[in-house]
């Protein structure tokens, strides 16, 4: 049964029309990826679905009662709210039930005069949290932001990076579960582990799912089905990333030779026009009449299949000497908590080092004391001679967004590209910015487009040594594979930091691996060996757990000693006193625990906010424990005292 069901849909921007009468379906349960060009109109079909933009045609129809949920790329928060209650409002009707439950429970605490109704409501809004099942709401929030990295609950939203908010904003959306959901872009700021358990969380998850991803592990093992926008038209391939490239190549494959067909048949006509005397039969001219027809459907099926190719160049780089760069014992530490400790390690030509770890582990860090703008507490930097370095800035702050796009790459009209001389205008075109779109201001682009002109500017510079931070994020599947083609062939070093798993396979050669408490390893080999290797060894190291406790629990217990009969059994003086006092502390003991037991049966304790009742349940448990730990310590005392009499 369909959830969602889009019909004709039509959406312009400006002048441009992205969508003409577009229609998909989505089912119950289903599981689908949304993959096209930056600016193809992705986020823009999730953003009509969700119902937070407009179209001009069509219609959409959701199952009835059916609740969506949407992530936005770059989401937008209530101000003034904590970290915490921002997650929380992720279930509206049970977030509003909690904040009217402990008002009415507040104003209950004030003597009420009005006292009747209000205990009915709060019996009202206690029923509601029950069937909501409320009660466990706020530690199912705290699990969830703790899963996905999110600390410091009570930090205000409006002072979270750019990444914290994303992460924030997942939390919200998940924790509703909602019918459908809307993800755009869900794994960027996630670390690989994090982006693992959401991959388990979204194949599990019991209602339906439209994602914007360029994460291809992501897709390939959450996704039933593929939805690729291109030209303003929807293509549909069944399958994740793997079988969607196969199905590509199948159906451009069959498109390719259908043109050859329609070409073979246009030169046909075409020499027999050229054949024919001039005079004309009314057969004759539907037959010419017939080629305009294939001349206009030729121009119409070049117009939509038209696309120009992205086109990056890695930058010259300037020879590499024997050293390129080298790290010694770096260690730096922010007031208690060390994020790199006593590191070494020395860069050789040709290496990619890819940089992985959790979100906040240091790996940012890591690249700021390599250029320079941190100091290390201990420790030295050293580059080579030669060494040139260019950064590519997850921030984009090399960026000026009141610039045009031309203006925002080069200060001449003329650049130099692999040894060539180019206009900057053509060279833009190459990395997919057409005329028109050179001259608006570089706030009004997408994400992706960003990333996409700051490594048009980066690889202007002649360097040998390029540092990344996150420069996946946002890009497109063409973009991404262009540019791990650029890697590859790149001629100098490579650090970089992304959680993009795929793209690490396909470029690093090396891994520096930010294990946690300061540990910095270097790692040779792919993400996905090392994966393997952490994995067995975690695996073996839990076997290895496992036949210890089995052999502890299947060990025989020590025979126990015979009592000595000359030892004696008289009590010391010391444990004489305790004997004389234990019944009088067994009584304090007592009371102190029925108090508590009491106050657990009080109602006005629940309904009291000043009042901690986890402490009080704690404190409750507590004495009742030493209730019974004086009891048995009196009956060892007597039995002794007894035995000795």
């Amino acid at each position: 049964m369909n959830i969602l069901n889009v019909q004709n849909l039509r959406k312009t921007i400006g002048a441009r029309v992205l969508f003409d009468g577009v229609s998909f379906a989505i089912d119950d349960s289903e599981k689908v990826g949304l993959i096209g060009a930056n600016g193809s109109g992705k986020s823009t079909l999730l953003r009509i679905v969700a119902g937070v933009e407009g179209h001009e045609g069509g219609e959409l129809a959701l199952r009835r009662g059916a609740r969506v949920g949407y992530l936005a790329q770059e989401p937008d928060f209530e101000p003034g709210r904590t970290i915490l209650e921002t997650a929380a409002a992720g279930d509206p009707e049970i977030h509003a039930a909690l904040v009217a439950y402990r008002d009415v429970t507040r104003r209950l605490a004030e003597a009420p005069a009005d006292l009747d109704r209000l205990l009915a409501r709060q019996a009202e809004l206690a029923a509601t949290l029950d069937r909501l099942g409320g009660w466990e709401w706020e530690s199912r929030v705290e699990a969830m932001l703790t899963r996905l990295g999110v600390g410091g609950w009570d930090r205000p939203v409006d002072v979270l990076s750019g990444g914290e908010k994303k992460r924030v904003a997942l939390a919200r959306t998940l924790l509703a579960r909602p019918d459908l959901l809307l993800l755009d872009e869900p794994t960027n700021h996630l670390d690989a582990d994090t982006v693992l358990w959401l991959e388990e969380h979204l194949a599990e998850y019991p209602g339906a799912v439209l994602l914007v991803t360029h994460d291809r592990y992501f897709l390939d093992r959450v996704v039933d089905r593929m939805i690729e926008v291109h030209a303003g038209a929807l293509t549909g391939y069944v399958g994740g990333y793997t079988a969607y490239l196969e199905a590509k190549a199948a159906r451009e494959a069959r498109l390719a030779a259908e043109e050859e067909k329609r070409l073979k048949l246009i030169e046909k006509e075409l020499e027999w026009a050229r054949r024919a005397p001039p005079a004309r039969t009314g057969k004759a001219r539907a037959r010419l009449d017939r080629i305009g027809e294939l001349e206009a459907e030729q121009r119409r099926h070049r117009e939509t299949t038209r696309r120009r190719e992205l086109a990056m160049e890695a930058p010259r780089a300037p020879r590499l000497g024997r050293t390129v760069l080298e790290l010694n014992g770096i260690t730096k530490a922010f007031g208690e908590r060390v994020l790199i400790r006593d590191f070494t390690a020395r860069l050789k030509a040709g290496q990619r080092v890819g940089i992985i770890g959790p979100n906040g582990a240091g790996k940012t860090t890591l690249l700021r004391i390599l250029l320079g703008e941190e100091p290390p507490d201990a420790g030295t930097v050293e580059y080579g001679v030669n060494t040139v370095v260019a950064y590519f800035d997850q921030r984009r702050s090399d960026l000026d967004e009141e610039l045009s796009v031309y203006e925002a790459v080069g200060a001449t009209d003329w650049v130099t590209v692999g040894g060539r001389k180019v206009h900057l205008r053509s060279y833009l075109e190459d990395f997919l910015f057409p005329t028109q779109v050179q001259q608006q201001k570089v706030r009004s682009l997408s994400g992706g487009e960003r990333n996409r002109l700051l490594l048009a500017k980066l690889f202007l510079r002649e360097t040998n040594l390029l540092v990344l931070d996150e420069p996946t994020n946002d890009l497109d599947l063409v973009t991404l594979q262009v540019l791990e083609s650029v890697l590859e062939d790149y001629p100098g070093c490579v650090l970089v930091v992304t959680h993009d798993r795929y793209f690490l396979d396909k470029v690093a050669t090396d891994l520096w691996v930010f294990e946690g408490d300061g540990a910095v390893r270097e790692h040779a080999g792919s993400y996905d060996l090392y994966r393997r290797l952490r994995d067995e060894r975690e695996a073996a190291e839990a076997a290895a757990r496992q036949e210890r406790e089995r052999k502890q629990a299947t060990k025989p217990a020590p025979t126990p000693r015979a009592p000595d009969p000359a030892a004696p059994r008289k009590l010391t003086w010391k444990e004489q006193r305790e004997l004389e006092a234990i019944e009088a502390e067994i009584l304090a003991a007592e009371t102190e625990r029925d108090a508590l037991e009491a106050r657990l049966a009080d109602p006005a304790t629940y309904a009291d906010p000043a009042i901690d009742v986890a402490a009080v349940t704690a404190a409750y448990h507590e004495a009742k424990a030493r209730v019974e730990a004086l009891y048995a310590r009196w009956a060892e005392l007597e039995e002794r005292a007894a035995a000795a009499g």
